[in-house]
């Protein structure tokens, strides 16, 4: 009996305990399903779609945040860099390359929760297309990093896993198909302290 009542809250702790983790682990997945990966960027267009699945609904409402639709925008998350290394805020890196075409584009660099991630400096922790100078050919190189930079700099700080955000307003990307053919810039790591 005292042996039934055990085997029965064993399967019962490790059901709901491995349910519980594998939820977990597939919100916190950036490359879950309907994501579609452009080099070292990755954007999931479907997520405020009235079909998304619930996987992104679920980890729309977890993060609190409010997707944007087709008509709006789109978000593409870089977590490493062009060589597959994870990005670092201790290290120092270069974004060359050109914006896809959109209105108005936003570039911060966040923690894993995206959520900005400080820039430790008087100096804002964003860059937007209008406060940018771009290269004679319409591309960009933006340093990231702690140490100050000429040109386009954007100031992190601390240590630990960071992400890219580049958020692209008023764009004429919309869902896999637009973004099939997409080259996104390059994030070169140029330096790391300790």
């Amino acid at each position: 009996m005292l042996r039934t009542i055990l085997l029965t809250l064993l399967t019962l702790a490790v059901a709901i305990g491995g349910g519980a983790a594998s939820v977990w682990l597939a919100l916190d997945a950036r490359n879950g399903i309907g994501a579609v990966s452009l080099g070292g960027w990755t954007a999931s267009p479907d997520m405020d779609a009235a079909d998304a699945d619930p996987y992104s609904r679920a980890r729309a409402s977890r993060e609190g945040m409010l997707p944007l639709g087709h008509a709006e925008g789109l978000k593409l998350v870089a977590t490493r860099d062009s060589a597959g290394d994870p990005l670092l805020r201790q290290c120092a890196y270069m974004v060359e390359g050109t914006i896809p075409a959109a209105r108005l584009w936003t570039l911060y660099a966040s923690d894993p929760a995206l959520a900005a991630v400080p820039s430790g400096t008087r100096h804002a922790n964003v860059l937007t297309s209008w406060g940018v100078v771009y290269l004679a050919d319409g591309s960009l190189a933006i340093a990231i990093g702690r140490p100050a930079a000429p040109g386009n700099w954007l100031a992190t700080s601390g240590s630990g896993p960071m992400s890219l955000v580049l958020t692209l307003y008023d764009t004429p990307l919309s869902g896999e198909a637009g973004l099939a053919d997409i080259v996104m810039p390059q994030v070169l790591r140029t330096g790391c302290d300790g």
